[in-house]
């Protein structure tokens, strides 16, 4: 099979549009058409049915989606292994969140050279559907993630569960302005949103490290992940505000099936967890 005709099929799949399909693959609708046409006829199956909405999967392209998610896949990482350094055996590609490469992400690439360092790394950090979309077309073996959208084929194991907490500048008079940071509806849905209860924030910041510096430099307070704060609050730089509610904030490895076995990639969830659970407890 084509891998650019698995790759078109995904693509439709993911996005519901023959439309949308050619514009993120670049190529006119007419070749995406081709190419489905043609698939099907090797298939012998009608893999879509077009509506006035998209496209809609038949009962046979929904059986055919996990084996097109495999095939590119599997195409991605001989790809990948093609470009394995010399004194290497693999290559794992991990993505994690903006938000996730420090401490998390540092830590982890750190424990694998020190633990596994036959294993070439190739590390991304970006947002959740970017990374997704790598994740679903083999660019990715493994992505971090704190609420990932459940996908056929992958599997999904909890990580971290750390907490975030509500943090201050230290030294500052009076009622600090609340700065808040976009955690995510799970976030919100725990009563996190504006001021956990307060008044309506007057700065919102969709990510975490910018309002963080933020508040260093120009005073306020928000919601943070404990282990980023812990050294500001150890250096006195930051106060915890008393009496204000925590709120758990996990985070998990999404990776496909058909890795599961994979010994390489079986390492790198193995270090995730250890420096995610140092000692007796989660990191904090």
């Amino acid at each position: 099979m084509d891998i650019d005709r698995a790759r078109t099929f995904l693509e439709i799949v993911h996005t519901g549009s023959f439309l949308k399909a050619s514009e993120r693959l670049h190529i006119t609708q007419t070749t995406v058409s081709a190419r489905i046409r043609t698939l099907e006829e090797a298939l012998g199956r009608k893999l879509f049915v077009r509506t006035r909405n998209g496209a809609a999967l038949t009962a046979a392209g929904r059986e055919f989606e996990r084996f097109a998610q495999s095939f590119v896949q599997v195409w991605e990482r001989a790809r990948q292994q093609l470009t394995v350094p010399p004194g290497r055996t693999s290559v794992v590609a991990v993505g994690g969140e903006v938000s996730l490469w420090n401490p998390l992400l540092l830590d982890w690439l750190v424990w694998m050279k020190g633990n596994c360092p036959e294993i070439a790394i190739h590390a991304a950090v970006g947002i959740p559907d970017q990374l997704l979309e790598q994740l679903r077309t083999g660019v990715l073996d493994i992505a971090v993630l704190y609420a990932p959208k459940l996908m056929p084929g992958f599997k999904v194991e909890l990580i971290e569960e750390e907490q975030l907490v509500l943090v201050r500048k230290a030294g500052e008079d009076g009622e600090p302005d609340y700065v808040h940071v976009d955690w995510g509806s799970q976030f919100a849905g725990q009563g996190g949103y504006g001021l956990a209860g307060f008044a309506e924030p007057a700065l919102q910041v969709g990510f975490g490290p910018l309002a963080l510096h933020y508040i260093l430099r120009a005073g306020g307070m928000g919601y943070f992940r404990k282990g980023t704060v812990a050294r500001h609050l150890a250096s006195g730089e930051l106060e915890r505000v008393e009496g204000a509610p925590e709120f758990t904030y996990p985070a998990y490895a999404v990776y496909p099936e058909a890795a599961a076995g994979r010994r390489d990639v079986e390492d790198a969830l193995r270090g995730l967890k250890q420096i995610a659970y140092q000692g007796d407890g989660p990191r904090l």
